[in-house]
């Protein structure tokens, strides 16, 4: 099997090199050439441009918003332009609900396959192969791909037919992601204020109530307020609450905590906070309370 891989940032290098240990063909492509130098190490080899991905099987995205989807799929030759008839895309990406279900249609005229497939788990996650996906798209597709699944994740869910769905399902994860770091930050900055450690409390959580990776992972930097080097970058955190509440809004579904989280993330940035992890948005509460300049 051929495969293409479009997107080398700390995800996309983690997942493709995965892919590698499949003993695919695979090629690479980053509009930053000297991020493909790892993975063509490793036996990977690198696309030039996108039409060298013209004999692939099927193509991985893997790519930071909807404009870099958007430019490097649909527009002016981009991806679609070269996949050759019964080829698959398949989209790794946070998008919103409305460019996946675009996507679909675009794919569907040129008579190529679409598969929604958003992952939950950091740049760690991605180099183990642990993280989780959810797929949407139709089922015979997502049964010939299987195998590249299992070597990227440790479980993949069939979410449903409808690739946008699987969208809806990622952003509504990370609302809840930033739901969980919002509530610790504010925790935190409350036993903190009354004179309670911090990393104590934390490990008092994690070893009873909320023995989760989630509560020990984010816990653990926001009480070390350790949020750089990114891990996932607070300006993606700040666009999954607006692409959320974008599909809450078409859908009449109120979600007043994502407004909320929303204006913490754009006071993040307001202050400076672009170049930390997502993460630091936990960190405000204990600014608030005066704990931090």
């Amino acid at each position: 099997m051929q495969v293409g891989f479009v997107g080398l940032g700390q995800m996309g290098s983690g997942m493709a090199a995965r892919l590698l240990t499949s003993g695919v063909n695979l090629k690479v492509f980053n509009r930053t050439p000297e991020k493909i130098q790892a993975l063509v190490d490793q036996g990977a080899k690198a696309a030039g441009n996108l039409q060298d991905l013209a004999d692939a099987d099927v193509v991985f995205t893997m790519l930071a918003d909807d404009p870099a989807v958007t430019s490097l799929v649909l527009e002016e030759n981009g991806l679609i332009t070269h996949l050759r008839t019964g080829a698959v895309h398949v989209s790794c990406s946070t998008i919103s609900v409305s460019l996946s279900a675009q996507l679909a249609a675009a794919h569907a005229r040129a008579g190529q396959e679409y598969l929604a497939a958003p992952v939950f788990g950091r740049p760690d996650a991605a180099a183990a192969g642990k993280l989780f996906l959810a797929l949407a798209g139709k089922p015979e597709i997502i049964s010939r791909l299987q195998n590249l699944f299992d070597v990227m994740g440790q479980r993949s869910f069939v979410v449903a037919d409808a690739p946008e769905k699987a969208n809806l399902v990622k952003l509504s994860g990370n609302f809840l992601i930033a739901s969980v770091i919002e509530s610790l930050g504010e925790a935190m900055a409350l036993v903190e204020k009354g004179g309670v450690d911090r990393h104590a409390y934390l490990d008092l959580l994690t070893s009873s109530l909320f023995n989760v990776p989630l509560y020990k992972n984010y816990g653990a930097l926001i009480a070390d307020r350790k949020f750089t080097p990114p891990g996932f970058a607070a300006p993606l955190g700040q666009k999954d609450m607006r692409l959320v509440l974008a599909a809450a809004e078409h859908l009449d579904v109120p979600l007043p905590l994502a407004s909320l989280l929303r204006d913490r993330f754009i006071r993040l940035a307001a202050e400076g906070g672009t170049t930390r992890d997502w993460s630091a948005v936990g960190a405000l509460a204990a600014q608030d309370a005066g704990l931090l300049s």
